[in-house]
């Protein structure tokens, strides 16, 4: 039996049934060569990187993943085939049909991770102006992914809020419209502006943000946490915690597939 602890990077049974089928189907080789990798292998050549945060020339191929550039041509083309953003669909349509997703609250934050210049990254407010890139998140009352995005270090928290919010999915799995929208968001101070509150009030969202200027102990630290764990989740994946990529596609997706995997594990314990 595969010891999953010690080696998270390999692509159990279950995952694997979830992922095959959102895969696109490969086209003819043109040149006459080497067997194509398979694309489980690949998978778990893609999460080693993730895991353990190594440079993709230094990916180990004794243990069947392929090369380096492989794993990443295919990371690049399943994130274009819009792979991980339906399989994050299955799984919280999994979950709602469990009654598993709480709807009742949203929470957002936008931690900013290290990293080099290059597309959707901009002077960082919290790291001496160096390059830099934000990672926007939201979730569930439970802390569970519902959205995540990429932009620059020095884009504005709130001006995200929005879009965030726009690319929830649909979630369908019991008898009813599909959701995709929360009851309440709750929020820091970075997301004060009474614009958004109106704009959230106008679809239905009640607004629960800490207004700046007024002193620490608002109580909103009792709900908020969950987001605070998620991205503590989020980076405890090496991959993501400097963003060593200069292709913004190939960090979204690896945020994205984090997301994914954090979302899986919530599906796990209702097994």
């Amino acid at each position: 039996m595969v010891n999953r602890r010690s080696r998270p990077w390999v692509v159990s049974d279950e995952l694997w049934s979830l992922v095959e089928p959102l895969l696109p189907v490969p086209g003819p080789k043109q040149v006459e060569g080497r067997p194509r990798v398979p694309d489980r292998q690949a998978l778990c050549g893609i999460l080693f990187v993730l895991h353990t945060g190594i440079q993709w020339e230094y990916l180990p191929q004794e243990l069947g993943f392929g090369s380096g550039m492989t794993c990443w041509r295919r990371l690049a083309a399943w994130n274009e085939a819009g792979v991980w953003d339906r399989l994050h669909a299955v799984l919280l349509r999994e979950l709602r049909s469990k009654n598993q997703l709480d709807w009742s609250r949203a929470v957002i934050d936008s931690p900013c991770p290290g990293g080099s210049a290059g597309p959707k990254s901009g002077p960082s407010p919290v790291d001496r102006a160096r390059p830099g890139s934000k990672h926007h998140l939201i979730v569930d009352g439970q802390g569970i992914p519902l959205a995540v995005s990429l932009t620059g270090g020095n884009r504005n928290d709130v001006t995200q809020l929005l879009p965030l919010l726009d690319k929830i999915p649909s979630v369908a799995g019991t008898v009813g419209r599909p959701r995709h929208r929360p009851d309440m968001l709750f929020a820091d101070r970075g997301y004060d502006h009474d614009k958004y509150r109106r704009l959230l009030w106008a679809r239905g969202i009640r607004p629960v943000i800490a207004r700046r200027g007024e002193p620490h102990g608002s109580g909103l630290g009792v709900f908020r946490w969950v987001v605070e764990r998620t991205i503590s989740w989020l980076h405890g994946y090496r991959r993501l915690r400097i963003r060593w990529e200069r292709r913004d596609d190939i960090h979204e997706a690896f945020l994205s597939l984090a997301a994914c995997l954090i979302t899986h594990r919530h599906v796990q314990r209702l097994c």
